[in-house]
């Protein structure tokens, strides 16, 4: 199977169906960097800090028109 052939977020949900051939292994060595070398109060201090932003930004707006996003 080609790695361009599968949708990873569906077929790979119990684990990667490529193995050594994954696009992705480039991303999972880094999360796993990431994993172990942030304190879980670092990870939550981040998400909370993203969900701040998510919650302050203004909406963004789609005409099905255009297909544009635009600021209001």
């Amino acid at each position: 199977m080609q790695s361009n052939e599968i949708d990873c977020s569906t077929a790979c949900v119990d684990g990667c169906v490529l193995g050594e051939q994954c696009p992705n292994l480039e991303y999972k060595a880094q999360a796993s960097d990431f994993i172990e070398g942030t304190s879980l109060d670092d990870m939550l201090a981040i998400a909370e800090a993203a969900a701040r932003k998510k919650i302050t930004e203004p909406p963004k707006w789609v005409f099905p028109e255009d297909g544009i996003s635009k600021d209001s």
